[in-house]
């Protein structure tokens, strides 16, 4: 089965040929459920837990206060507009994943909030029906057949897995933003997505403050919390994970 993916520049092209090569290669059925938890490398894990969260109480949580809730106009705008730049990339793991009605809803959104959302300052997408629906290359791995692998936590990043880890860079060499967007124009969106994130560290503090402040065993906490949710979003849960929270949900579905 082949799919023709309409791109502008040539190495995005050459890129997405080699992981489409690989995508007919390893296409065997989605990735089976895991079970437990895979953490060999706790330790470093651990360490690089404490590095984040040293990193959260001197740079991230004062910046994200700064924003005040996070439910402010200008906070709700920055991110619109850096989620909105995150929807070419979903297309394209849309169109690897072979997904095209999927595909085709996210380029319906990006084209309504581009336009009359005045460049993803705005959300009329939603209104009209038009929800995201986010994906990463991660989820395309998982499509693919790939297993998470064991339990990572990233760097500024995070809690991930091998799996995600290797999506995470792999989306960011497929990001068409970054492909047609000169430089230094491009940093914008760069910045853009960055201070979403803030955003939300801000509006959803007193959740993610419990988890990393208030838990006994807050790197246990937030691995359990990661995995559960990352097993929900694939479908990967039977039960276990339909009521879980994510401390990162927008309550108003936006």
């Amino acid at each position: 089965m082949t799919v023709a993916i309409p791109l502008i520049c040539a190495a995005p092209v050459r890129k997405l040929a080699v992981i489409a090569a690989l995508a007919a290669l390893t296409a065997c059925g989605p990735a089976p459920a895991p079970t437990g938890i895979d953490d060999p490398y706790e330790r470093e894990n651990r360490g690089t837990h404490q590095f984040n969260l040293m990193m959260d109480q001197k740079v991230l949580s004062p910046l994200s206060q700064a924003m005040g809730s996070g439910n402010g106009p200008i906070s709700r705008g920055i991110s619109n507009f850096g989620g909105n730049l995150g929807l070419p990339g979903d297309v394209v793991n849309n169109l690897l994943q072979f997904r095209i009605g999927r595909a085709t809803h996210n380029t319906l959104r990006f084209a309504i909030n581009s336009t009359i959302g005045i460049a993803g300052l705005f959300d009329p997408a939603t209104a009209v029906g038009v929800p995201a629906k986010e994906t990463d290359f991660g989820e395309t791995l998982h499509v693919w057949g790939i297993g998470e692998g064991a339990y990572l936590e990233l760097p500024l990043l995070g809690p991930s897995t091998q799996r995600d880890a290797l999506g995470s860079v792999v989306d960011l060499a497929l990001d068409p933003v970054n492909h047609l967007v000169p430089k230094p124009e491009s940093y914008i969106g760069t910045m853009a997505k960055l201070a979403a994130r803030l955003g939300d560290r801000a509006r959803y503090s007193a959740t993610v403050d419990s988890i990393l402040y208030g838990s006994a065993d807050s790197y246990a906490q937030a691995r359990l919390l990661y995995l559960q949710n990352r097993r929900y979003e694939l479908g990967q849960t039977t039960g276990e994970g339909a009521d879980f929270e994510d401390p990162y949900e927008d309550p108003y579905g936006e």
